[in-house]
């Protein structure tokens, strides 16, 4: 089993800069895809409940990253392979950019911005933007 326990999040105003950390623990591995999801307030926890935020794909020698098209430009996906834990640095939020946000990992996936593709999720953490 693999554990995912996020870190980070919180309240910002509108501009502001949040960055959130999701560590992995127990059965890790060396490739595969860790990505980040939110849940829009007033959402259920159906799969169409969450949007796709940005992903990182890794093996042990490179790593490739997609975003959400909202997201392009002011959020960025690391991976720190040595601790095992990814980082969501997040730039000029904005209110939209208000959800609860789920740390997700897969050794491999069908489709990474599919949020059924992945088995093993965070807790979620909050994200509050005042505007």
């Amino acid at each position: 089993q693999v554990q995912l326990v996020q870190s980070g999040g919180g309240m910002v105003q509108a501009g502001g800069s949040l960055r959130l950390a999701c560590a992995a623990s127990g059965r890790t591995f060396s490739d595969g895809v860790m990505s980040w999801f939110r849940q829009a307030p007033g959402k259920d926890f159906g799969i169409k409940d969450f949007d796709f935020v940005a992903a990182i794909s890794f093996t042990r020698n490179s790593a490739s990253t997609s975003y959400a098209d909202s997201v392009t430009g002011r959020f960025t996906i690391a991976r720190d392979s040595a601790r095992n834990t990814v980082f969501l640095q997040m730039h000029n939020l904005q209110p939209e950019d208000t959800a609860n946000y789920f740390c997700v990992a897969a050794e491999s996936v069908y489709d990474l911005k599919h949020p059924g593709s992945y088995p093993y999720w965070g807790q979620g953490t909050q994200v509050t933007v005042s505007s």
